[in-house]
């Protein structure tokens, strides 16, 4: 299987998918497919045409995309109106949902200010819902690293955020 091959005849197809499912233009989207098929050419049998098996490859990644607690929480959380419509409550009054909308945003922004390999821990523990071993393989780390990450992490967050609890 030639990856440059594949690739050059398929790229525009990759980018379409990801705009038709994503509704944006997104360039690591696209690199995380390049890898995928990358890395599980070995597993592909020619029985068919390799665009349908790209074409699967950028659908699934594109959906995991949008699945994703990153995409939902932190490329959204942006805007304060999309963070007001998240709070569904209709019960608390509106000095509540302010509350909750500064709180939120704490917690964001303390979950951005950790060291990367920290971040990308938490995000995939705590808002994903990976397991621990799962997360370890995910990233290719062992599952002592994986958990000293976490602790770490949480006491990190923790300290940061001593004035919510």
């Amino acid at each position: 299987m030639d990856f440059n091959k594949i690739i050059e005849t398929n790229k525009q197809n990759i980018k379409n998918i990801i705009r038709l499912i994503t509704k944006e233009d997104n360039e690591d989207i696209e690199q995380e497919v390049y890898l995928k098929i990358w890395k599980n050419s070995h597993k592909y049998e020619e029985k068919g045409s390799s665009r349908s098996w790209v074409s699967m490859i950028a659908k699934n990644t594109s959906l995991d995309y949008l699945k994703s607690a990153y995409h939902r929480v932190f490329k959204k959380s942006e805007g304060d109106d999309y963070t007001l419509e998240s709070i569904k409550d209709k019960k608390t009054s509106p000095e509540e949902k302010i509350i909750n909308l500064e709180r939120q945003k704490q917690i964001i922004q303390a979950i951005e200010s950790l060291k990367p390999k920290f971040k990308e821990v938490i995000i995939l523990t705590e808002i994903d819902g990976y397991s621990y071993e799962e997360c370890a393989q995910k990233l290719k780390c062992p599952l002592g690293t994986i958990k000293s990450r976490i602790y770490n992490a949480k006491k990190e967050l923790c300290e940061m955020l001593q004035d919510l609890l």
